[in-house]
């Protein structure tokens, strides 16, 4: 009999990471560039030059990269979702009554 080695996965829980870009930035990526091929396609059918519009795409899809890698490095994994959802929590919480703030605390209905 003979002894088999069996590979571990170290990667457990870890997010996607490809060329720097972690997560869902990578989707933005993947995204950005689908939009820019109909945008390339739809200006040369319009009869744009060929010249002209490549010089277009190139110069977006550099700004594209450049926002794309920046948004991956200035919040990571789960930063922009945070900022997204730090927005939607109410900076105040006014109330007038105090036994119907009890009640909104406590998730019960009120009478």
């Amino acid at each position: 009999m003979s002894n088999s080695v069996y590979q571990i996965n170290k990667g457990i829980n870890k997010p996607i990471e490809f060329k720097g870009l972690k997560a869902q930035y990578i989707w933005y990526l993947g995204g950005g560039l689908v939009v820019l091929l109909i945008f390339f396609a739809v200006i040369y059918i319009i009869g744009v030059n060929v010249f002209i519009c490549l010089i277009i795409i190139i110069t977006l899809a550099t700004v594209l990269f450049m926002y794309v890698y920046k948004l991956s490095r200035t919040y990571g994994e789960f930063g922009l979702m945070k900022k997204v959802a730090k927005k939607a929590v109410p900076k105040v919480i006014k109330s007038y009554s105090i036994t119907l703030l009890k009640k909104q605390l406590m998730h019960e209905k009120p009478v």
